[in-house]
């Protein structure tokens, strides 16, 4: 399991400002989530075939719209994608979302 922060509404599509600091935010969610992927040593992927991956949200409060969370998850699974050594549109997602807890965070399991 890769254990990560809650991702911030600035990963969303839809934020706003400026596309250099989205950009940075992105890179910086991205490192992490490589990094994360490293620590947790998964286990060997097959060289084809989807991958079925299970996102569980523990957000920080009840401010936010479930529906946008996934959304926030592309750099996670690019970073996810490029430890595997594997391209992430194998990925296929299933979505948890449970109630909130302090601090916020996400779990991932392939």
């Amino acid at each position: 399991m890769i254990e990560l922060p809650f991702p911030p509404s600035s990963l969303s599509g839809h934020a706003k400002g400026h596309w250099r600091r989205k950009a940075a935010v992105t890179k910086k969610w991205r490192a992490w989530a490589f990094a994360a992927a490293l620590a947790a040593k998964v286990e060997a992927i097959a060289p084809e075939g989807d991958i079925r991956v299970v996102v569980t949200f523990y957000p920080p409060d009840r401010r936010g719209d479930r529906t946008n969370y996934p959304n926030r998850m592309k750099p996670i699974f690019d970073g996810i994608a490029q430890a595997l050594r594997v391209n992430d549109r194998r990925f296929v997602p299933t979505f948890v979302f449970c109630e909130p807890e302090k601090p916020g965070r996400v779990e991932i399991t392939l």
